[in-house]
């Protein structure tokens, strides 16, 4: 039977750390094609974008999360992955405020690299959408002043793992990111 699992999980070693290091948005449509890896247990690694993706990476340090959420029903026979992206992104500035604007209008495919040195793609079917940005100059001295943003997105599975960087990774998007250099 094709639900069946293949295959168990030891105790894991104290080796990863949590929290994100950076995320790369490619806007909607840019990345045409995914390949997937061919090697048997990793068939849903991706190796590959086709197209003309290009990524905005955006670095993060602090407080921002990916999480997913699997939801499945045996009455209605069905299974999705709520994913859920918050990013806390320190200063504000005119540039960030229309990119900011241009992020609430579309909706992103996102690459998520994190603290592991991991890669995933969230979005890869349907989009992240901003659902929520809370633009703050705070109130004391120590406070933030930045932006919370909040993206949300439903997939028919869990993001995907992406190639380690040392492989065949997602050459078109890294070759081509685009850092953010507006201060």
């Amino acid at each position: 039977m094709p639900c069946d699992i293949s295959l168990g999980r030891a105790v894991q070693c104290k080796d990863s750390v949590g929290g994100l290091k950076a995320v790369y948005f490619i806007n909607w449509g840019d990345a045409t094609t995914v390949t997937y890896s061919a090697t048997a247990g990793s068939e849903d690694v991706i190796v590959a974008l086709g197209g003309t993706p290009i990524g905005y990476k955006y670095e993060l340090k602090g407080v921002s999360t990916f999480e997913q959420t699997i939801t499945s029903s045996r009455d209605n026979g069905t299974t999705f992955v709520e994913q859920k992206l918050s990013l806390d992104l320190k200063k504000l500035s005119i540039a960030d405020h229309k990119q900011l604007k241009l992020l609430s209008y579309g909706r992103p495919q996102i690459i998520i690299e994190d603290n592991n040195s991991k890669f995933f793609m969230a979005g890869l079917t349907k989009g992240m959408d901003l659902v929520t940005a809370t633009i703050s100059s705070g109130a004391a001295m120590g406070d933030m002043s930045g932006y919370k943003l909040e993206f949300s997105g439903m997939e028919p599975v869990a993001a995907n793992f992406i190639a380690p960087v040392s492989g065949a990774l997602v050459s078109l998007v890294l070759a081509s990111i685009v850092e953010g250099s507006v201060a």
